[in-house]
């Protein structure tokens, strides 16, 4: 691994910005464990460093992927040839800007947000504290637990994109959905790499506990109750990234509902089935688990055997909630 510092050069003035690692092991920054290395690899302390990082990312004609706390990656055996920036501290503060509204930056854990608003008596995202990843990646994927998704109270997002303008967007122009935001559209468009844009920040209209005849320590009762039935229901002590595969949607289009499809993994008798290290975890089927030297190719490998041992059984397509980073 190596350590540079970028410079660019303004009217013969070179002015150097920020650190640039190379050849960073990503299963350091994910929580699968797993993944081969990043060309280079820039902790973005300010703004103007996801400019300039972008900007190197393409004066070497490289790709460039935001990572969060890597929670929901996977990334390949063979690594990652492009540029990972990492939002830093900067991007990790939280603001009670009054009448019910927070503000939060991209790179705040979700379980910190989660707790700060308990703390200032607001309901509304509460029930997130146990997912481990950092809002950018939380608004991106719209995550959500326990009948909260972060989509329902978000009112505001700020991003940046490749050309380094800052955008806002009012959250019906998020085009939230189910596991689905606009970013993850912009990221996977035609031009993707001049399209695909960084969450910076957003902002969050909750309701005052007192409102709703609770207090603080109600939606603490109500987090930690959660926080027991998450511990009791996945597997915790493994490295995993969380569910493998989206709920499937179910009912008529007026009543809507979602079906786990761990109970189809299950029903296909695949729990505890392994390919290397990799393994559909014994506690919930709906979660892959390095049970101990998996590979990137292993937990790929072994979420396409679900794919298709499911689908021969019930007809049914499974589609992935992990991002795959690198070529597999």
């Amino acid at each position: 691994m190596f350590e540079f510092l970028f410079c660019h050069c303004t009217k013969n003035i070179y002015i150097f910005a920020m650190n640039i690692l190379e050849n960073v092991p990503m299963s350091e920054h994910t929580s699968f464990k797993v993944g081969g290395s990043a060309r280079y690899f820039v902790k973005a302390e300010s703004v103007n460093d996801v400019k300039e990082a972008i900007q190197f990312a393409k004066a070497h004609a490289l790709p460039s992927f935001i990572l969060g706390k890597g929670t929901n990656l996977l990334v390949s055996d063979s690594g990652y040839n492009g540029v990972i920036i990492q939002l830093g501290k900067f991007f990790s503060e939280i603001t009670n800007i009054g009448n019910g509204k927070i503000r939060a930056k991209g790179a705040t854990p979700l379980a910190r947000l989660a707790r700060y608003s308990i703390n200032e008596g607001l309901a509304g995202i509460h029930k997130l504290a146990g997912i481990p990843g950092s809002l950018g990646g939380a608004i991106y994927m719209n995550a959500g637990a326990y009948g909260q998704d972060i989509s329902q109270t978000c009112i505001e997002v700020e991003s940046i994109d490749a050309a380094g303008n800052v955008h806002t967007r009012r959250a019906a122009d998020c085009k939230f959905a189910y596991r689905h935001s606009v970013f993850q559209e912009l990221a996977a468009s035609r031009g993707s790499a001049e399209r695909a844009e960084t969450i910076l920040a957003a902002t969050f209209q909750l309701t005052p506990a007192t409102e709703l005849g609770k207090t603080a320590k109600d939606l603490e009762a109500e987090m930690q109750e959660c926080m027991t039935k998450r511990r009791n229901s996945q597997p915790l002590s493994m490295p995993n990234a969380g569910s493998t595969f989206k709920r499937l949607d179910a009912g008529a289009a007026a009543t809507p509902t979602q079906i786990a499809p761990g109970y189809y993994i299950e029903q296909a008798g695949l729990k505890g089935f392994r390919i290397g290290g990799a393994e559909v975890s014994q506690v919930h089927a709906n979660f892959i688990v390095n049970a101990g030297g998996a590979t990137a190719t292993d937990i790929k490998t072994l979420s396409e055997y679900v794919q298709n041992a499911v689908a021969r059984k019930f007809g049914i397509q499974l589609k992935r909630e992990i991002i795959l980073l690198g070529k597999f």
